[in-house]
């Protein structure tokens, strides 16, 4: 199996940050979403307008009858933060026996340490795909699963997967890979662009999009 690198990895955390500057932009109403996390601000609902557009043509060569569903976009960095320190409180009440580094390493396979985490900077979506009806799809485990809740089903290349389920996998990715969209491994939901993560697997030299406030 290729090596998963990591959101917290060095490698990643230490690629620089250049600024595009492009604006957070309201997907309602371009995209169709989902409210299971929907903040009275609506934050969930925004993107960099650069991965909106990108979502857009990923849209456009679904074929026909199948939807992205956005469940969850922008990501306030004190969201970010209480995510992570839940997450990772879970974890250490699981498994006491974890160092500080094994325990950041672990709670990073779910949800980013927040000075790295590609949701606070507008550069990330967490989706799925439905029927023009909007009914989900069986992708093998729900949106933000976690490991221990699946078994590591959640994983994008995990074993044991029904046809079904591995088959919406591949159709998801065969249509936000092209469009310039790099997938977080042990989260078949979680597409990213112009992210520092984005950036270590394109071999870009930096970043386009760092944390934002709303």
């Amino acid at each position: 199996m290729r090596e998963i690198v990591l959101i917290s990895d060095p490698r990643v955390v230490s690629i620089p940050v250049e600024e595009s500057g492009e604006p957070l932009v309201d997907i309602r109403g371009r995209l169709r979403t989902d409210d299971r996390l929907a903040d009275p601000e609506g934050a969930y609902a925004h993107l960099r307008e650069g991965l909106l557009a990108r979502l857009e043509a990923a849209q456009g060569q679904l074929p026909g009858g199948y939807r992205l569903l956005v469940v969850e976009g922008y990501r306030p960095i004190v969201t970010q933060q209480q995510i992570f320190d839940d997450y990772s409180a879970s974890l250490r009440a699981e498994f006491p026996g974890m160092s500080p580094e094994e325990l950041r390493s672990a709670a990073s396979r779910y949800v980013s340490p927040v000075e790295v985490a590609p949701h606070t900077a507008g550069a990330a979506v967490d989706l799925t795909l439905c029927t023009e009806d909007g009914v989900e799809l069986d992708m093998g485990t729900p949106v933000n699963a976690t490991p221990e809740q699946s078994d590591g089903a959640c994983y994008t290349a995990a074993a044991g997967l029904s046809t079904e389920a591995r088959h919406h996998r591949k159709l998801l990715a065969s249509a936000l890979e092209p469009a310039g969209l790099v997938n977080y491994p042990t989260e078949w939901w979680h597409w990213s662009y112009g992210d520092r993560y984005w950036a270590m697997v394109t071999g870009a030299s930096a970043a386009r999009y760092g944390p934002r406030e709303p």
